[in-house]
């Protein structure tokens, strides 16, 4: 993941005019803005490692909005998506919604709002992205300590004091307190209940995996 990529703010509308004046509001933020009429377009130019985020018009050629985003989550796409809607596709948005859109704007869209749409979904993507980043460094770190080790973070974080972890694996206290010290150093965990934090995102990924 490139962390110095400067976030894009993608606008796909097959309306020359709307296109237009939304690349030039997002602009005029100072965001970097490109624009495309066609989903094809913007699918072709796609890179999962570029932040940023997406205002997708409801209804265009090839496929809706919604049809998109259906296609952005199976591919893993993390770009927040704001759909852009005339009042009839309502029903469409409630649906792209479920399917994990970020927001909606009704036209016509009115600039304010739409930045400030543009500027919380750059921010949810950042914090997407730092999360996911944080979570693979956990596991990392997860897969440097050893067998015994693991056992003895999983009997840490269950709340096993020192000497009952040394009965149930049959070694000495002592030598408990030197893997937990390891485990601590190995996590970069900073107290027990951070460890603890860490150990349920190992979890977490491996039940989604």
């Amino acid at each position: 993941m490139n962390k110095a990529a400067h976030p894009v703010v993608h606008i796909l509308d097959d309306d020359d005019e709307v296109r237009d004046v939304l690349t030039a509001v997002v602009q005029a933020a100072n965001h970097v803005a490109i624009s495309y009429s066609r989903p094809s377009q913007f699918l072709e130019k796609l890179d999962s490692s570029q932040p940023g985020t997406l205002i997708l018009d409801v209804r265009l050629p090839e496929m809706s909005g919604l049809e998109l985003q259906r296609h952005l989550n199976r591919i893993g796409s993390l770009l927040p998506v704001i759909l852009i809607t005339n009042h009839a596709d309502i029903p469409m948005v409630v649906e792209a919604m479920r399917e994990g859109a970020f927001d909606f704007l009704e036209k016509p869209v009115r600039h304010q709002d739409l930045i400030d749409r543009v500027n919380a979904a750059i921010k949810k993507d950042a914090q997407n992205r730092e999360g996911i980043r944080r979570h693979a460094d956990i596991r990392s770190r997860f897969l440097t300590l050893s067998a015994r080790e693991k056992e003895v973070l999983q009997l840490v974080v269950d709340g096993r004091a020192n000497k009952v972890i040394a009965l149930d694996l049959g070694l000495s206290e002592r030598t408990v307190e030197v893997h937990r010290g390891n485990i601590m150093d190995k996590m970069g965990a900073q107290s027990l209940a951070h460890l603890v934090r860490m150990h349920m995102i190992i979890q977490s990924g491996m039940g989604n995996a």
